[in-house]
């Protein structure tokens, strides 16, 4: 997938966040914790830098990812029903993260100064430049 993003950069241009994912990836590598676990970076990683350099809102990603996902769990659905041993199926999901923690309202939280170093995808930029040429 990662050959893919530089393709795809070909044509709309590089996406700014590639720098980060690349470096995020490089130190994700190099850990201890990654290396002892065998654990990479997934499929997803550098698919949503892909979909924000061809303009898709950071808000559909979700949405995105599933769509090639759901010819495999039809498939695993579809094989549960042709089990005729597998009476239920109970998927394990243990959640080990936080438990309740206290909301902020978004009008009483701080502030912070930091910005993304590209908050319009290239795509739109060249679509607003465009607009303006016009």
């Amino acid at each position: 997938v990662k050959q893919i993003a530089y393709d795809v950069f070909e044509v709309v241009g590089k996406e700014p966040l590639i720098e980060i994912a690349q470096e995020l990836e490089k130190i994700a590598l190099s850990d201890e914790y990654f290396i002892q676990r065998k654990l990479y970076p997934n499929v997803d990683f550098y698919t949503g830098v892909i979909y924000r350099a061809m303009g898709f809102p950071t808000d559909m990603f979700p949405v995105l990812f599933c769509i090639p996902r759901m010819a495999g769990w039809l498939a695993h659905w579809n094989e549960t029903l042709d089990d005729p041993e597998l009476k239920i199926v109970r998927p394990r999901q243990n959640y080990i993260g936080s438990g309740k923690r206290s909301y902020l309202d978004m009008d009483v939280r701080k502030e912070h100064d930091f910005q993304l170093e590209s908050t319009v995808s290239n795509r739109q930029k060249r679509r607003e430049s465009a607009v303006i040429i016009q």
